[in-house]
């Protein structure tokens, strides 16, 4: 067998909820642990570092406002790829995935949201500017969050609940590219990408470090609590239709 054909075998071996919750047992303490040991160090970088020249310390807003913007972009195109899944190849992990996000990313749009005020108000002299396409765009976002959380919660037919989200979901991809782009395509408050650009970083490498073991802590985070909650929603499920089990032998008599 080919390592291609391996590779495949093992990843259809996960469409098994038995054998991924099995994984989820052997790796999730594992990645709590290092989760919780990256924000250490990246909140000791983050408190040690000295206030930017303009900025001041209201640049440290930076080193958690940022990572949760990053994932609540990372989180919606991870729930379309498993859209996709749900859709294309009726992968039975696929909708347990976009399902078990959803909180996730709306949480993480908060975070921005929340952080971004608190940073907005000394920087650009208020709290909210509903001109600015990035910070409507993303308030968007957090909307459509909310509102896969709803309609996961408001359709009692987990399949027909699956595809309508998955349907949503793909249809409300098309704000992430204008989320991305809005400060190129519009004149906004928000700065250019000063970390993921072609021409490399322009943030002072002071500045640069924190944030990125940051970003990777936050990273860490939403994978582990993703699990967990995939996990949950698997268990939920298997209790759901015991019982839906034991009313029917109970209607038999049985």
């Amino acid at each position: 067998m080919s390592e291609t054909s391996l590779a495949i075998t093992k990843f259809s071996d996960l469409a098994n909820p038995t054998r991924f919750l099995a994984l989820v047992r052997l790796i999730l303490p594992w990645m709590a642990v290092i989760t919780a040991l990256l924000f250490a160090v990246g909140l000791y970088l983050s408190f040690t570092t000295e206030g930017d020249y303009q900025q001041g310390y209201t640049v440290r807003i930076m080193y958690i406002h940022v990572p949760a913007a990053w994932l609540a972009l990372m989180c919606y195109s991870i729930m379309a790829l498993s859209a996709i899944g749900t859709l294309v190849w009726r992968h039975p992990l696929a909708d347990v995935s976009h399902k078990a996000a959803a909180p996730l990313g709306a949480a993480f749009t908060l975070i921005a949201l929340v952080t971004g005020s608190f940073w907005g108000k000394p920087m650009w002299g208020t709290w909210w500017a509903w001109g600015d396409a990035r910070l409507t765009s993303v308030f968007v976002l957090f909307l459509m969050y909310l509102g896969l959380i709803a309609l996961n919660r408001a359709m009692d037919d987990a399949s027909r609940a699956a595809k309508v989200s998955a349907v949503f979901i793909l249809v409300g991809f098309v704000n992430i590219p204008i989320i991305k782009f809005s400060v190129e395509w519009w004149n906004t408050l928000h700065q250019p990408a000063s970390v993921m650009r072609l021409g490399g970083p322009t943030i002072d490498p002071e500045f640069l470090r924190p944030l990125m073991v940051m970003a990777l802590a936050f990273t860490l985070l939403f994978f582990t609590l993703h699990l967990a909650a995939m996990r949950n929603e698997i268990w939920r499920r298997r209790v759901a239709a015991q019982r839906r089990l034991s009313a029917r032998m109970a209607a038999r008599g049985e």
